[in-house]
């Protein structure tokens, strides 16, 4: 199998495509069975919060995994990884499609964020062999995007998939679709770690290279922005099919619709940042998406202070926090992996397990909060919105680039 470097930009062209259908599958087992959390509560006899919870035990098993998954990555290739941690999230997605009790659905869920987080490490690890600079930034804004077609289209045909079928049939269709992935995978994606570059396990250096990361002075500040952006555009898919459905009384297909429409105001602020991370520098791009995030917290918690729970508020408040964050997302963790030229898998690792547990906090803490407003959630929002504006005002550069300060050289 032929191995891509940095500096064969035809492999690289060749490889994008491929990680944009694999980077999904991080999301997608996240947010495609949410439509059915009403109809799961009553069918495993479970409380609402421990359905919520289902999703906070797949992220905690994908932040506990995030680094070992990038040491294994970075000690044995690319490929293998990915196809072993593909067939972890196949076997798991049939599993919990044919579970019977809710605590057994939180251990399969568990299980099954390990594989998951091999899609996210690994995309971005072998981006990070192959591009450098502003490309990095570039195709990083192109994996943001495509992680956020999960929110997207994942709870719509989700939606349809149980109103069809149940919340069973969801996890099927994930386990046929994943399948197919580890197929391509397998024949099309080549190994872009060549063996000379690969480093042996050992615990010590791992270490080093994670205390040298947090040291780094730009490194943190990017990771829990990032972290923030992602707590909040998580927790809107686990708290949103509640508002719509059991608050507001849509079905599930309907819900669908309207998960279909937010997640494409996500998509778009991934796009936009790999529009502009080329020619707008960091500060103003970083501070606009901060803006719309604060606009979109702000009308959810005065609208639930006010009004209550009503279709408009919460649509618009939510419309203006995805779109926020979904700059946010793929801007801060472009920027934190592109300061370091090696070690790309664990660095990924560090980062992905920083911002997941910090999802998995802010998970655990909505799975509590009322929902017969939007303002709790609102004020969630508003205490994130004010940590990541924080940490931008301190790390992001005043006048350079986007990407001015990540490297343009190759490694060979």
């Amino acid at each position: 199998m032929e191995s891509a470097t940095q500096n064969d930009g035809r492999t690289g062209g060749r490889i994008v495509p491929l990680l944009l259908g694999v980077v999904p599958f991080s999301q997608i087992p996240l947010d495609a069975y949410t439509p059915g959390l009403p109809q799961m509560v009553t069918d495993l006899a479970a409380d609402p919060a421990v359905m919520q919870n289902t999703v906070t035990a797949y992220m905690l098993g994908m932040s506990l995994a995030l680094v070992p998954v990038g040491m294994a990555a970075d000690a044995l290739g690319r490929r293998r990884v990915l196809l072993a941690g593909l067939a972890v999230l196949v076997i798991m997605s049939i599993a919990c499609a044919l579970v019977t009790s809710a605590p057994l659905l939180l251990a399969f869920r568990f299980v099954q964020g390990i594989g998951g987080c091999t899609c996210l490490v690994i995309s971005y690890a072998v981006a990070a062999d192959c591009f450098r600079g502003r490309e990095l930034m570039a195709v990083s804004g192109l994996l943001g995007a495509a992680w956020g077609l999960a929110p997207v289209l994942a709870p719509a045909a989700g939606g349809f998939i149980v109103e069809l079928t149940s919340w069973r049939g969801v996890f099927i269709v994930i386990a046929a679709a994943a399948t197919v992935v580890a197929v391509v995978v397998a024949f099309l994606l080549p190994e872009t770690l060549p063996a000379e570059r690969r480093a042996p396990f050992d615990p010590r250096r791992t270490l080093a290279i994670i205390a040298g990361a947090l040291a780094r002075p730009q490194f943190l500040p990017f990771v829990l922005v990032f972290a923030a952006a992602a707590s909040a555009q998580l927790v809107f898919g686990v708290v949103a099919p509640f508002f719509y459905q059991t608050g507001l009384g849509f079905s599930a297909a309907a819900y669908g619709l309207i998960a279909l429409g937010l997640g494409g105001v996500n998509l778009a602020g991934e796009l936009s940042c790999s529009h502009f991370a080329r020619s707008v520098a960091a500060r103003p791009l970083g501070f606009s998406a901060l803006v719309l995030f604060v606009a979109g917290a702000l009308v959810l918690t005065v609208t639930g202070m006010t009004s209550g729970l009503s279709f408009g508020a919460v649509t618009l408040g939510g419309a203006l926090v995805l779109a926020g964050c979904g700059v946010l997302c793929p801007m801060m963790y472009g920027m934190a992996l592109g300061l370091f030229e090696r070690d790309h898998g664990v660095i990924g690792g560090l980062i992905s397990a920083i911002c997941y547990l910090a999802v998995s906090g802010a998970m655990a803490v909505a799975a509590v909060l009322p929902e017969t407003t939007q303002a709790p959630v609102g004020w969630l929002y508003l205490g994130l919105s004010a940590l990541a504006g924080v940490l931008l005002a301190l790390s992001l550069p005043a006048s350079r680039p986007a990407t001015h300060d990540q490297r343009e050289t190759t490694t060979p």
